[in-house]
């Protein structure tokens, strides 16, 4: 799945020269990042965070006409046209 994260400028450009060492992909050093945090139990300051559960909220309705949330630009557009 693609999706856009927004980073500090210093953070992406280590996380490029660490992967170019490691002759990785960006890609896959961001998701090993994301892995092992999110198996993280236990152990340091941030292990200390517990569980949440979370209750999901649903209602009936659906997509407004005209949204294609298949074509994003088409539905940034519509989004834009509502404001």
């Amino acid at each position: 799945m693609k999706t856009t994260v927004e980073l500090p400028d210093d953070l992406i450009i280590a996380a490029k020269k660490r992967a170019a060492e490691l002759r990785r992909p960006l890609r896959v050093l961001i998701e090993r990042g994301l892995r092992a945090e999110l198996g993280r139990r236990g152990g340091g300051p941030e292990g200390r965070e517990r569980s949440v559960k979370v209750r999901w909220v649903t209602v009936d309705g659906g997509l407004p006409l005209g949204v294609d949330v298949a074509d994003r630009a088409a539905m940034h557009e519509w989004l834009r046209t509502q404001r």
